[in-house]
């Protein structure tokens, strides 16, 4: 088989040379990959593949694959910066999309809109450029503004839910809708965009006119604040856990004697005990098992259920 369209890519076995055919005649500006490992974009460069992995540049192309994918009877996955992601070993069956590439962010008055596959740090860099304040709590959050979105992201006292006026949104049956803040249901991690499985396009951000220079001083303070506390040199899915009302999840975690814990390739950070970095070509299974043997200890010791924060997906391998 070839394919002549230099933007069209496919690799691997799994799944069907006819369905790539097909799909790379449906969409020939479209990139997809098939069988591609997601450890290539997963922030702890672990994950199985995706039987057929797309990156849309705007709406209508997402549109577009969605309704291909509902019409071949294809699952869809959506996956933004997959910071904050675990994909497990034997990959994700079906259509993946990464709207990485849906990044243009706009301004308008106090108000900065970005597609879903927007860095979160640029638009927060957009909004200082503006002279905007309200949105500096997450100038080090690595997702993008979509996967922040889905998880109300939030960070030094500040949640995504204190900025946000409005998201655009395709619906599983491909319809285009807005929602106001209150249809986005906010609460602790969590947007409605979890319970109705809605693909995030846009979100716009109303915020207060400020001084550029304070603005990107408190950024500065509160990256450092970051840098100083979190492995950030080391791949990791950010923080594991929710946090148990009453309690701190690293504190809990240390007190345990589980900083520095190793299985497999994944750690227990010696830096901070709230996150899992991959020290050593780690899979998604074994920070799984770490996953698992943390939260078995901490209520063994303190009768406290760690609940993830990370989304985990995908299959597990076959044996």
């Amino acid at each position: 088989m070839t394919i002549q369209d230099p933007a069209i890519n496919f690799c691997g076995t799994k799944g069907t040379l006819k369905m790539m055919e097909d799909i790379a005649t449906a969409f020939p500006a479209v990139t997809i990959l098939r069988h591609e490992p997601l450890a290539h974009y997963t922030h702890t460069k672990t994950g199985g593949p995706a039987d057929y992995l797309a990156f849309p540049t705007n709406i209508q192309e997402t549109k577009s694959l969605l309704a291909y994918a509902k019409q071949s009877d294809l699952p869809v996955t959506v996956v933004g910066n997959a910071s904050n992601l675990i994909v497990r070993d034997g990959g994700i069956r079906g259509l993946v999309m990464i709207l990485t590439k849906m990044n243009t962010i706009t301004t308008d008055g106090n108000r900065v809109t970005a597609a879903a596959g927007a860095a979160l740090i640029k638009a927060t860099q957009v909004a200082q450029a503006h002279a905007l304040t309200g949105v500096e709590f997450a100038a080090g959050i690595p997702g993008s503004v979509g996967g922040a979105i889905f998880m109300n992201a939030g960070a030094y006292g500040g949640e995504i839910k204190d900025v946000v006026v409005a998201a655009e949104i395709l619906t599983p049956e491909g319809e285009i809708r807005t929602l106001d803040h209150d249809e986005l249901d906010f609460g602790y991690r969590h947007s409605s965009i979890q319970d109705y499985h809605d693909i995030v396009l846009t979100a716009t951000f109303d915020l207060k006119p400020g001084d550029a220079e304070a603005i990107q001083a408190q950024m500065d303070e509160l990256n450092a604040r970051r840098a100083a506390k979190q492995p950030l040199d080391l791949p990791s899915c950010g923080s594991v856990f929710k946090r148990p009302e009453g309690h701190y999840t690293g504190q809990l975690i240390q007190e345990a004697g589980l900083q520095g814990y190793q299985m497999g390739g994944a750690q227990v950070s010696m830096k901070h005990a709230g996150f899992i970095v991959n020290i050593d070509h780690a899979t998604a299974t074994d920070y799984l098992d770490l996953i698992g043997h943390i939260q078995a200890v901490i209520w063994k010791e303190d009768a406290v259920k760690l609940e993830t924060e990370v989304r985990i997906i995908g299959e597990a391998p076959t044996k």
